[in-house]
């Protein structure tokens, strides 16, 4: 599992729009992150469809969270922006020695790892961090 450019910039914005004092634009946060509009347009969709954000239209208008910073997992982050955190090296739905093979244990055991601790960690965290 990798997790892309798409999931470290979700990140981003999530912890952009939780500092903000109130709405905040995607310019915003693109100029102050140095990083492309185009592409955060794209990961902004994929939040604003996933209910992790809202859009407030207008003047003042901008993003907010749709929860406390303490009620994101970082797990749910991810997921909306690379979906599945997959782990597993094969395609084992569609392997005939799924059951014989000795990596399949291994990497289902790594995918649950993976889950519960991204499943832990609250944007809230991140925030600390800044």
């Amino acid at each position: 599992m990798k997790i892309s450019t798409r999931g470290r910039y979700a990140l981003i914005i999530m912890i952009n729009i939780a500092l903000s004092e109130s709405t905040i634009s995607l310019k915003d946060i693109a100029d102050k992150e140095e990083l492309p509009i185009k592409y955060l347009e794209k990961i902004m969709a994929l939040l604003v469809k996933a209910n992790l954000v809202k859009s407030i239209r207008g003047k003042q208008g901008g993003y907010v969270l749709v929860k406390s910073p303490s009620e994101y997992s970082i797990g749910e982050i991810l997921r909306a922006s690379e979906g599945n955190l997959e782990s597993r090296a094969c395609d084992t739905d569609n392997c005939n020695k799924k059951s014989t093979c000795p990596t399949v244990k291994f990497f289902d055991g790594l995918y649950k790892e993976i889950n519960e601790y991204v499943d832990n960690k609250m944007l809230s965290d991140l925030i600390k961090e800044v």
